[in-house]
Formats: C-alpha cells, sequence, structure tokens
C-alpha cells in the first residue's frame, strides 16, 4: 500500500501555528504600531462559540478586526477567545483554529488563506456577496464574506497597494 505526505494539511498546521504564535505574541505585547487582523471565521464550526443573535445574522461566516478595541484575549492551543465590540455592544467569541478561513494583516500586506477539502468538489463559480451592510464601529468590523472556490495557494498580491 502506498503511503502520501498529506502536504496541503501539514501546511495548513504550520499557518495555523503561525497565527496561534501571533495572537499568542500580542496577548502578552498587544498590538504593535499599525498592526491590525481581519479574521475570517467559519460560524458553523461546532466549537465556535458567538451570541446567539451574532450566529442569526452570519448563520455561515463572518469577518472580524481585531484593531483598536478588544478585551481579554486568551489563546490556546486550538482556538483563541475574546471580546470585540460589535457596535457599542462588547461581546466574548472563542474561535478555533481550523474555522479560519482567512488571517490578514493588511498594515505589513501579510494574508493567509484556508480551503477546505469539500470546497474542492464544488463549482468553480464564487457565490455572490450577500446584500448585507452590518453597522460597522469605527475599530471592528464584520461582514459576511463570499466564499471562493480557488486553489489552495496562498497569494498576498490582493493586499498589495
Amino acid at each position: 500500500m502506498a503511503r502520501n505526505i498529506d502536504y496541503g494539511n501539514l501546511m495548513h498546521q504550520a499557518m495555523r501555528g503561525l497565527i496561534r504564535t501571533v495572537l499568542k505574541d500580542v496577548q502578552a505585547q498587544g498590538l504593535p504600531g499599525a498592526h491590525h487582523f481581519f479574521i475570517t471565521f467559519d460560524t458553523t464550526h461546532p466549537d465556535v462559540r458567538i451570541a446567539d443573535w451574532l450566529a442569526e445574522r452570519y448563520p455561515h461566516e463572518m469577518t472580524v478586526v481585531m484593531q483598536h478595541w478588544y478585551e481579554n484575549l486568551e489563546v490556546g492551543d486550538d482556538g483563541f477567545s475574546v471580546t470585540l465590540n460589535f457596535g457599542d455592544s462588547p461581546e466574548p467569541i472563542y474561535i478555533p483554529y481550523d474555522a479560519i478561513k482567512t488571517f490578514v494583516d493588511p498594515s505589513v500586506e501579510f494574508g493567509l488563506r484556508f480551503e477546505a477539502a469539500e470546497d474542492d468538489d464544488e463549482d468553480d463559480e464564487p457565490t455572490p456577496p450577500k446584500d448585507s451592510s452590518p453597522d460597522q464601529d469605527a475599530t471592528d468590523e464584520t461582514a459576511e464574506t463570499p466564499r471562493r472556490a480557488d486553489a489552495d495557494v496562498v497569494s498576498l498580491d490582493s493586499f498589495r497597494k
């Protein structure tokens, strides 16, 4: 029986480890300079913990921003929790690393995108964006993000100026 090295899974584990390391540093030292994060995650993941009203508003995925205002960042081996401000309503959330779809720090043009295995079996047509314009705070934003059915490639070009 032939054995294959699962490079895709190994790459995702390494990239999630990078996110954990970055968040642990932010937990200990705070966000340096202009650094901030856009984190898109799967709200249907069984270990995600968000308020019911957020789950109803974002039934598939949500993007959060860690920038000026966040509290109680706790970084663990499997995920992290943080309290963010959603339209003047502080809400604690828990995001497992394997629920993360994208992690972007636009201040340094850095981004990671994770593709789920089931995405490879679907059409190559991207899902059109939904007509939703959430209330956005100056520091923390949320948005429904269209799903992309691209190859398992990390590209920084879309974040360059």
